[in-house]
């Protein structure tokens, strides 16, 4: 499974942000072990007195973002009040004159900050500070479902005898969440990977004493997603609801599930789904 560091997913997402924002310079990092932020990625400067700057927490405009858990904005960053100018030589050094410092937040902590520069004081609305906000919230969506799968995936983890019957069920409730949030992810390579998890998932739950089902069978996402939810006891409009499809849409995606794996009955389409490795 491909998994970014956090090097890599600041980088991506600091390049993405230098393509859609009017700010020309934009830089970002992750909080380390020794609980600052380490800028790690930086576009567009014209010098290199950012790199390398490492952001304490209260310190700074990035500082104060962090503690406060809300963007901060200076116009005037030569001149503002309500921060400590830590920085300046580094800020200053590149010349910034706006700055905009948004933090990035998961699960009520702040992990680390989205700079966006300019060299010039202007006026910044939400337009121009939506993309930060953005690239803030993807890095603090990857970050949350790597956490989250990583729990789930050690909690699983094989002891060399069958699970549980209440860990084995407590993993099918992690499976069908996960392909829930996979639903709703935009970026195609973080949906990528939460399927490995959930391919790693579906192995670690067989029972190594029952006998692995062969079948040529290929379910659609949507199918899989049906399937799991059917192996919870959901009614179709409790999947409905589940995956935002309509109850219609529900009712067609089991039964071309069924048709694939031969089975009569939506719960025989699922025994054979998790004979066959495709379910926990």
């Amino acid at each position: 499974m491909e998994t970014y560091t956090d090097t890599q997913l600041v980088s991506r997402a600091v390049a993405d942000l230098s393509r859609q924002t009017r700010f020309p310079v934009v830089f970002g990092g992750l909080e380390r072990d020794d609980g600052a932020v380490h800028v790690s990625a930086i576009s567009g400067a014209r010098t290199h007195s950012i790199e390398g700057l490492v952001v304490h927490a209260g310190r700074g405009l990035g500082g104060a973002a962090m503690i406060e858990k809300r963007p901060r904005l200076a116009l005037e960053y030569r001149t503002a009040r309500g921060i400590t100018h830590d920085y300046d030589r580094a800020i200053l050094g590149e010349g910034i004159s706006t700055l905009l410092a948004v933090p990035i937040i998961v699960n009520g902590r702040s992990r680390g900050i989205v700079y966006c520069g300019s060299w010039t004081p202007g006026p910044v609305g939400d337009l121009v500070s939506r993309p930060a906000f953005r690239a803030a919230d993807m890095v603090a969506t990857e970050l949350r479902v790597r956490e989250e799968v990583e729990r789930r995936v050690s909690a699983f983890a094989p002891s060399g005898a069958g699970l549980p019957a209440a860990a084995q069920e407590d993993l099918r409730e992690s499976y069908a969440e996960l392909r829930s949030i996979a639903a709703s992810v935009s970026d195609a390579g973080l949906r990528d990977r939460i399927a490995a998890v959930e391919r790693r998932l579906a192995a670690i739950s067989r029972e190594s004493s029952e006998p692995a089902l062969t079948l040529e069978v290929s379910l659609s996402p949507r199918e899989l997603d049906v399937l799991a939810c059917c192996a919870l006891g959901a009614t179709n409009a409790e999947i409905a609801t589940s995956l935002s499809l309509k109850e219609g849409t529900v009712k067609s995606y089991l039964q071309a599930a069924m048709a694939k794996l031969d089975a009569s009955t939506r719960h025989a389409a699922v025994t054979k789904a998790r004979r066959a490795g495709l379910l926990p």
